[in-house]
């Protein structure tokens, strides 16, 4: 099965080696985000702010691949402070709505750049 390498304006360029999503057959597979501000590619202010860009890039890219978040299956979402799960779930709340995707929230040590959230996805278009 071929791949096609997925990418748009609308969300930061790759700062490493890989692409913002590649799609196999109807599975897209989002590379990791961090709340890069795609227009300066820099952090944006405030542990809310990051979560919501975040979003935001998911999004493009969701839309770059012809998709929505309604079609994201699986949702990895990777934390440097856990404390801030109930903030994470408000501002998932603003852009899911039932049925939820499949999610993990996984507390971790450092992400790149000094961000407070990164997130992945995996999405299934019909």
């Amino acid at each position: 099965m071929s791949k096609t390498i997925i990418s748009t304006d609308k969300a930061p360029a790759a700062i490493g080696t890989y692409s913002q999503a590649v799609k196999v057959g109807n599975t897209v597979y989002l590379s990791g985000q961090i709340p890069l501000d795609p227009a300066t590619m820099e952090l944006v202010e405030g542990f809310e702010a990051q979560t919501v860009q975040v979003f935001e890039n998911l999004k493009a890219v969701c839309e770059a691949a012809g998709g929505s978040f309604a079609d994201i299956a699986k949702l990895n979402i990777f934390l440097t402070d856990l404390s801030h799960f109930a903030t994470v779930n408000e501002v998932m709340g603003r852009y899911f709505q039932q049925p939820y995707p499949a999610r993990a929230a996984i507390g971790v040590a450092a992400l790149p750049k000094g961000a407070a959230v990164e997130m992945d996805a995996i999405l299934v278009l019909a």
